[in-house]
């Protein structure tokens, strides 16, 4: 598995973790009160930072693991972290690309909802659930294609 499969794995699976901790806490509420009520931003702003800083940090983890790992089984190098050859650079323009695609797709969502005059909370989760989703189907299509091929 290459270093940037690997990152794409960390970068995937902190966000799906940290979506379902949001989901929960800000979901939670919408039962119960009235979302003009319910106070969004700061879980929002927890959730993209803690994605963010989760996925550096697990990143930096990983590896320290692989060089660990090269080390102690003397498979591989060091060298190997830096190195990104051209399927790397393919896959991963490739993701990106899809990625934008649905990101614009949610955005023209995003852009409606508030022209229909929605409240705050549904616009800012539309464009954020954009991003996400976007986000997600770019490292889902990587993957795939790393696993899979094109």
């Amino acid at each position: 598995m290459s270093f940037e499969e690997k990152v794409t794995w960390v970068n995937t699976v902190t966000t799906v973790i940290v979506v379902a901790i949001y989901a929960w806490v800000v979901g939670g509420q919408i039962a119960e009160n009235p979302v003009a009520d319910i106070a969004y931003q700061t879980p929002m702003l927890i959730a993209v930072g803690a994605i963010i800083g989760l996925t550096i940090a697990g990143v930096i983890a990983m590896a320290i693991g692989t060089a660990i790992s090269a080390e102690i089984t003397g498979e591989g190098s060091v060298d190997d972290i830096d190195r990104k050859d051209e399927r790397d650079i393919t896959i991963n323009r490739r993701g990106d690309l899809v990625g934008y695609y649905v990101s614009s797709a949610f955005m023209i969502g995003a852009l409606a909802v508030t022209m229909l005059d929605y409240a705050h909370f549904w616009i800012a989760h539309a464009i954020f659930a954009g991003l996400l989703v976007a986000g997600l189907t770019s490292s889902v299509v990587k993957l795939v294609v790393y696993r899979r091929g094109y």
